[in-house]
């Protein structure tokens, strides 16, 4: 069993940044998939931003430019810095990774973009 904590979210302004972090139970250094997805209300589940552990990134279209996907293996972590934010992004995000086959989550954390 793997947990993730997820923290990071809260809310901002438009323009404004905000960086998540994903703790994981366990040593992350052989995990090849890690990544951001989020929810808005009445959306599906999207990507943001996948990273290997080769560090191959892969971003999604609207995050491509502002987000940035980043991991620290020593502290079993997995970032997600983003800047610029747009109320658009307002979304609940979650942690993920797979381990051995099988998909894990975090419980998420909302980001509200708003003035």
């Amino acid at each position: 069993q793997v947990q993730l904590v997820e923290s990071g979210g809260g809310l901002v302004q438009p323009g404004g940044s905000l960086r998540l972090s994903c703790v994981v139970s366990r040593s992350i250094s052989s995990l090849n998939g890690m990544g951001w997805y989020r929810q808005a209300p009445g959306q599906q589940r999207e990507l943001v931003a996948a990273i290997t552990n080769d560090g191959r990134i892969n971003y999604a279209d609207s995050a491509k430019g502002r987000f940035t996907i980043s991991r620290d293996n020593t502290r079993r972590t997995v970032y997600l810095q983003m800047n610029s934010l747009k109320p658009e992004d307002t979304a609940v995000y979650y942690c993920n990774v797979v381990s051995y086959g099988v998909p894990y989550w975090g419980q998420g954390t909302q980001v509200t973009v708003s003035s």
